[in-house]
């Protein structure tokens, strides 16, 4: 009789014993789990049965077959299913398959992620280990209420000296570097990574080429620079759903900084390729394509996402910086996304294939780049000399035709006559390379450059 009360007496206590066993030596384990069957499938998402009333937008659910584990996103639900575009491009799936429903994803980021590299799911792929995870974020993130939020902060100095100049960035901005391909926009961002000023780094490497990830991280940032930085990557290879949900994770990694009042900066490369990610996802949801075969979604998402950048909660004292990359189709600045994104963003760095042709890097178009804070960066003085500057490149661009054919006269217009003998020089100050020692005040740099310029000539 002893032995007999050692067992649960009613079926409440049965079931709370074998939760607790459950808990402690198989979790997460659930008792009772909801699943449906595949019904249907395609090249890019599969149709599941039986999770209608249950699921929501965006949920995760799982496939298993032969010990193999696979992972997919909810895109669109109807009475006769819902359908399902998976994590894994190579999962095999075959009519009749249990899928089982998981609930919302929350990443767990913690200060440890640190110096660490992580799937859009939120797991390692560096080959260091398992991660240390925090706390579960909230399911759903959206940006902070605008009367809520804080003020853009102070400048900051990135150490490159075309964007400390023409156009300055401030704590809490969002820019971003629209560039054709193999233009420099990948080795720019690498080094606005490697600035001084911030306290955490967290990098969302989207739709990249396998071999420049560790690249990237290892040469590009170097040691230094990969210890306060987080990144998530999502290469190119990889499913249409991951390229799309990486940028999120890395959003929400960042707000984690921010709101233990970090100034963090976020990279993003790029933002094109998560829209190219969405539209494959939402073209199989069955959405129409309404500009140039992007759909509605994909502008309904660019803003949700970048919004959430910049400063935190007034009084937390944390932000967010972004520096977004937008690959520009076809050096086709008028693109969708380049255009719907552009008027998103606090400013613009324009990166130009003509400029690059001439090995001036970074290959930056200073006049056609604006930064929208650069007056909360400037001195009056400064503000007085960078229009001074634009001015003389803007006559040095404009008449570059006319003294290719030998028509300029020396003495005939004195401004210009300055034009042509300083912005070379200016251009010439301003090439840095990523090995370059960073630029402490890129004022004192250029005027100390042409100082010595006018020396040696004389």
């Amino acid at each position: 009789m002893a032995a007999l009360s050692a067992f649960p007496q009613t079926r409440t206590d049965a079931l709370g014993r074998l939760q607790a066993v459950a808990d402690r030596y198989a979790a997460p384990c659930k008792l009772v789990e909801t699943g449906g069957r595949i019904t249907e499938i395609a090249s890019t998402a599969f149709r599941v049965a039986g999770l209608s009333a249950r699921a929501q937008l965006g949920d995760l659910v799982e496939h298993r077959k032969g010990g193999r584990l696979s992972l997919g996103e909810i895109v669109r639900i109807d009475n006769h299913g819902v359908l399902v575009s998976p994590f894994d491009a190579g999962m095999e799936a075959r009519l009749g398959d249990v899928v089982f429903h998981l609930g919302p994803f929350s990443p767990e980021p913690s200060p440890l992620w640190r110096g660490r590299a992580v799937s859009a799911l939120g797991r390692p792929v560096d080959g260091m280990g398992p991660l240390s995870n925090g706390a579960p974020l909230p399911a759903k993130a959206q940006a902070i209420a605008a009367l809520s939020r804080g003020r853009v902060g102070n400048a900051l100095r990135t150490g490159v000296k075309a964007v400390d100049i023409f156009t300055p960035l401030c704590f809490g901005q969002r820019i971003g570097i629209f560039a054709g391909s193999g233009v420099g926009k990948s080795t720019l961002l690498a080094m606005l990574a490697n600035a001084d000023a911030f306290d955490t780094v967290v990098v969302g490497l989207v739709g990249e080429r396998g071999r420049e990830v560790r690249e990237f991280l290892e040469d590009t940032l170097g040691e230094t620079g990969r210890q306060k930085t987080v990144a998530v990557v999502a290469t190119g290879d990889e499913s249409a759903q991951l390229r799309k949900r990486a940028p999120d994770t890395a959003m929400r990694v960042a707000e984690y900084f921010r709101d233990r009042g970090d100034q963090v900066l976020l990279v993003l490369d790029s933002v094109t390729r998560f829209a190219h990610a969405a539209r494959e996802v939402a073209s199989a949801a069955g959405e129409p394509p309404v500009a140039r075969g992007y759909p509605a979604s994909v502008f309904t998402e660019l803003p949700r996402l970048l919004e959430r950048a910049g400063p935190g909660t007034e009084g937390t004292g944390g932000s967010i910086t972004a520096v977004i990359s937008v690959l520009v189709d076809g050096d086709d600045h008028n693109d969708p996304v380049a255009d719907n994104v552009r008027g998103i963003l606090d400013g613009h760095i324009v990166l130009s294939r003509a400029i690059a042709s001439e090995n001036r890097y970074p290959a930056i178009d200073l006049l056609g780049s604006l930064s929208r804070l650069s007056h909360k960066a400037w001195s009056e003085e400064e503000r007085t000399l960078v229009g001074h500057l634009r001015a003389m490149i803007a006559r040095f661009e404009e008449t570059r035709d006319i003294r290719a054919m030998g028509a300029y006269q020396s003495g005939a217009d004195a401004f210009l006559d300055g034009a042509v003998r300083q912005v070379p020089a200016i251009f010439e100050a301003l090439n840095q390379k990523p090995g370059d020692q960073p630029s402490l005040n890129a004022f004192a740099d250029l005027a100390h450059f042409l100082r010595n310029r006018e020396t040696r000539d004389g």
